[in-house]
């Protein structure tokens, strides 16, 4: 599997929990979250109230979760040289989200379209299935699994890349963006205060900006990892929407 670049959409996600306080779920969300939380206190072998584990962990389960930022880049050769083109889609609608998401989809060929993401196999391509599916919409054809071979599947992983079969650990984006020397998405914000940043701050648009830079070590990991020199700094581009 090597597509040409220009093959290549490279995405990241930024997801919240569902509600601003455990308080807000409805009542039958809360049930299934005491028991979620149970198992997550099990298995970390933790004592938090489920209030307590619904702020610090809802928003990576797609069931707790929804999603407020989608950002896409893709690669662009003009005049001798390779370009890289970021948008971020944000949306305090998570359906309107998921639709200008598909619609952007659309305009590609999606059975020759790659979609790349760090641990996107195991995140945010799943994560948007599932949302699709809660919200209504109908899955695009590359990330409709259904039927489909593994070699079928148009999906590339930077974290399955460097794994090379090995499946013990989790390796971050930072982790090989240091190691190879690729600057920093991260700068007064990382992934773990999204939520709250989202419900304290009311700023979307510094998610989106965040997440943005995001796809943007992801393509330079990309690169690095099939022995390519990185995009110079002046040839990435951001789309304001």
């Amino acid at each position: 599997m090597n597509p040409s670049p220009d093959k290549i959409l490279v995405i990241d996600i930024e997801t919240i929990r569902c509600a601003s306080t455990y308080d807000e779920l409805p009542k039958r969300l809360q049930e299934q979250w005491e028991k979620k939380a149970y198992t997550l206190n099990q298995f970390g072998h933790t004592e938090l109230t489920p209030d307590e584990l619904f702020m610090e962990r809802a928003g990576i389960y797609a069931e707790f979760g929804k999603v407020i930022v989608i950002a896409v880049g893709f690669f662009v050769y003009q005049e001798g040289e390779w370009h890289f083109r970021v948008r971020a889609l944000a949306n305090h609608d998570e359906k309107g989200l998921l639709e200008e998401f598909v619609a952007l989809l659309e305009k590609f060929d999606q059975s020759t379209l790659f979609l790349c993401g760090h641990n996107g196999k195991e995140f945010d391509f799943p994560y948007l299935s599932r949302r699709m599916l809660v919200n209504g919409v109908t899955l695009p054809a590359i990330l409709d699994l259904s039927a489909k071979k593994p070699w079928e599947v148009n999906h590339i992983d930077t974290m399955e890349l460097w794994k090379f079969g090995d499946r013990k650990s989790f390796t971050s984006l930072e982790l090989l963006a240091t190691i190879f020397d690729i600057p920093s998405s991260k700068s007064d914000i990382d992934g773990s205060e999204v939520s709250q940043v989202y419900y304290e701050e009311n700023d979307l648009e510094r998610i989106a900006e965040y997440c943005a830079r995001d796809v943007v070590v992801t393509a330079q990991l990309l690169r690095k990892l099939k022995g390519e020199s990185i995009i110079e700094e002046n040839n990435i581009h951001f789309i304001n929407n």
